[in-house]
């Protein structure tokens, strides 16, 4: 047998704060998922992207602590064009995302972009420079 990786969790001080956050990047979450305990949205391709707040996280391990510092975890966000990169980006931190990199053409050949989520999390956007880049 052997170990498939399905999830990645997100253990948040603010639930709805962080929802409302993933819902901007298009993330299909309900509407009244912030009165749960646990939330879990599954994305394309299967993988499921988990929430608890940290109450349920203590409820059942009491000597839990949360991590410290920015960027425990990093999710990213593919965008269909370097302009889809920007526009998103703009949107978020006009919304109230704390902008952590603005956008910018990476020696990778992606335009990319840093966005935090509401705890702290690093969130990048990122489009090939180039039709080719893609394609590679």
């Amino acid at each position: 047998m052997t170990a498939r990786f399905d999830a990645i969790g997100l253990i948040t001080a603010d639930l709805a704060a962080s929802l409302d956050f993933y819902r901007r990047l298009g993330l299909d979450i309900p509407a009244d998922a912030a009165n749960q305990p646990h939330v879990e949205a599954t994305l394309p391709g299967g993988l499921r992207l988990m929430w608890d707040t940290e109450k349920t996280v203590r409820s059942f391990d009491p000597d839990w602590t949360p991590g410290t510092g920015a960027g425990r975890t990093g999710l990213a966000f593919a965008c269909d064009s370097p302009t889809e990169v920007d526009t998103v980006y703009t949107e978020m931190v006009a919304a109230g995302a704390e902008g952590a990199k603005e956008p910018w053409d990476a020696s990778w050949g992606q335009r990319y972009a840093q966005l935090r989520d509401p705890d702290g999390n690093a969130v990048d956007l990122f489009a090939p420079l180039t039709p080719e880049a893609a394609d590679s």
